[in-house]
């Protein structure tokens, strides 16, 4: 019986792994394509402007810019692809004309979120693939629940 349990034990850290994997993955796919779009709503109503950086904290860069109407805004998000900002630098933005709460740095995009997003996964499957690998190896299959020999009844 303490044979059985700890294959089930085994299978049950596979598929956790997997699911940890793919669940990841699945995360940094969708922040990628709502980063695009997102970019891609932005461009169909930009308008460019310079904004003064107020503030640069880990969780949001604020900056403050001025619409033609006059209104002063500084978005509670943030500005979108802040890399290298620093307070009381003068930057150039783009914002939505509907929304100007949705800003970005000028000449920045969503091809930004690839670099990180895409590392994430790689090295989040180059520990996962390893481990399963390893299982694999030294303790046969994971995903099956029967044992090989077990599963043909022309062999007995």
């Amino acid at each position: 019986m303490a044979v059985g349990r700890a294959s089930q034990v085994r299978r049950v850290a596979a598929i956790t792994l997997v699911s940890i994997g793919a669940t990841v993955t699945l995360l940094a796919v969708t922040l990628v394509i709502g980063a695009y779009r997102e970019d891609a709503g932005l461009s169909s109503r930009s308008v460019r402007t310079t904004a003064e950086v107020l503030s640069v904290a880990f969780d949001r860069t604020l900056v403050r810019y001025q619409t033609p109407d006059g209104a002063d805004h500084i978005p509670p998000d943030g500005v979108g692809y802040p890399a290298g900002l620093q307070a009381g630098q003068l930057v150039e933005v783009e914002y939505d004309a509907a929304k100007p709460d949705l800003v970005k740095v000028a000449g920045r995009g969503a091809y930004l979120t690839l670099m990180p997003a895409g590392t994430l996964v790689l090295f989040l499957w180059l520990v996962i693939g390893p481990v399963l690998w390893w299982l694999r190896r030294r303790y046969g299959t994971l995903f099956r629940r029967d044992h090989p020999q077990s599963l043909s009844p022309a062999t007995s």
